[in-house]
């Protein structure tokens, strides 16, 4: 199945009138790796986009990488560019003693809109620093030069760290389709929706090693992961065990403590539909109370400011 022949998953009304609808995928994978529910084709190659910098994480420790969970949180991060998400990333590449300048991540402004205008209003120029992927960058110098890997073609997709980075996919049994090129520069590998909520499950569930390591540190540091309000870091506060990754273009991924796994993917790539996608499959499952899906469902449609309708799940 393409991305255009997904089923619908979400309405959009205003004042009761449908104005939108979005289409999209969804796969929820058992302990042991089968799907035990989906709308679309589960095994619909996507681009996992942000998703994935948790195995990209899992991959660097695989290769040395040895940080303290907060930094490695943020190695796993789409951070909202808040202060102590910088001083992290300054952190990691410090103690790697490697200078900020080595970031190749494209420059931008920080991700979320109140630190993007501060940091305009304080006369700031876009920079790699404050772009969203700076933890991941940083801790991939920190690898390179933890292996003696050159830093210059840390990026291209021969270089080791890109090509454990693809390993580690693999060792999932996940199958990748294409390689890519992500928003920030780095190689992003296609795999099937199924897979991406395979391999959190198994993140999610692994009792120790490399694996456990990147999950802990995801679960003691979630403002790490996101920032102050933001729905990836509320999910993760909120359930005991559970991690869970955004991504660009409406991609959601979920894994439990007990081996399941949620992936999703939001068709036209707009993200007002992911965290009540994600919210009406954690009722299906009852995971969480009913005070966080509530707050994760709470997609609301302004008029002049004001709720006149909402975003809807449609068919789970």
């Amino acid at each position: 199945m393409s991305l255009s022949e997904a089923p619908v998953v979400a309405q959009v009304y205003r004042n009761g009138f449908l104005e939108s609808v979005h289409r999209g995928l969804v796969a929820v994978t058992r302990p042991e790796g089968s799907v035990s529910f989906h709308r679309g084709d589960p095994e619909t190659p996507i681009l996992p986009r942000s998703s994935a910098k948790p195995i990209q994480a899992l991959a660097m420790v695989r290769c040395g990488l040895n940080l303290p969970p907060d930094q490695l949180a943020l190695a796993c991060a789409s951070h909202s560019g808040e202060s102590y998400h910088l001083e992290t990333v300054r952190r990691i590449l410090a103690e790697a003693g490697v200078d900020e300048s080595a970031l190749q991540n494209t420059p931008d402004y920080p991700l979320i809109d109140a630190y993007r205008f501060a940091w305009i209003a304080a006369g700031k120029p876009i920079s790699a620093l404050a772009q969203n992927c700076s933890g991941k960058h940083a801790a991939m110098l920190a690898t390179c030069q933890h292996n003696g890997w050159p830093l210059a073609t840390y990026l291209t997709r021969g270089h080791p760290l890109q090509q454990a980075v693809a390993e580690t996919i693999r060792s999932f049994g996940a199958t990748i389709t294409i390689t890519s090129t992500d928003g920030c520069g780095a190689p992003i590998q296609a795999i099937s929706l199924a897979d991406l909520a395979r391999i959190f499950g198994r993140l999610a569930a692994a009792t120790e090693g490399p694996e456990r390591e990147v999950a802990d540190a995801m679960r003691s540091f979630p403002a790490n992961v996101g920032g102050t309000g933001r729905d990836v870091t509320d999910l993760m506060q909120s359930v005991p065990g559970l991690i869970a990754k955004d991504g660009a273009e409406g991609v959601y991924a979920v894994g439990l403590p007990d081996g399941r796994g949620i992936a999703l993917k939001i068709a036209d790539g707009n993200p007002r539909a992911r965290p009540v996608l994600m919210s009406a499959v954690l009722q299906r499952l009852w995971i969480g109370d009913s005070a966080l899906r509530t707050r994760l469902s709470k997609q609301s449609v302004l008029g002049h400011g004001q709720p006149v309708g909402a975003v809807v799940p449609v068919g789970i």
